[in-house]
């Protein structure tokens, strides 16, 4: 599983980080957390909102910061 960040570094951006990296440690998942902030990388992934979290590909949440309780939801599926 591959999770990415997506933001160019802002407050929001780095809780969102922080609440992913918090759920990953929860479900002792073996996910691949990557943070993206350049801002041709993220025109390139398509992402018009930041924070967002993209899972295998697919952005998931868009333009907020999810609570951990939630990504663990979404790392469950």
């Amino acid at each position: 599983m591959v999770i990415k960040v997506i933001g160019m570094g802002c407050e929001n951006c780095d809780k969102l980080y922080e609440n992913v990296m918090e759920a990953v440690k929860e479900t002792g998942s073996d996910a691949v957390v990557e943070k993206v902030g350049d801002l041709m990388e993220i025109v390139k992934l398509g992402v018009m909102a930041a924070p967002s979290l993209m899972i295998d590909g697919k952005l998931v949440i868009a333009g907020r910061t999810a609570k951990t309780s939630e990504i663990v939801r979404l790392l469950k599926k």
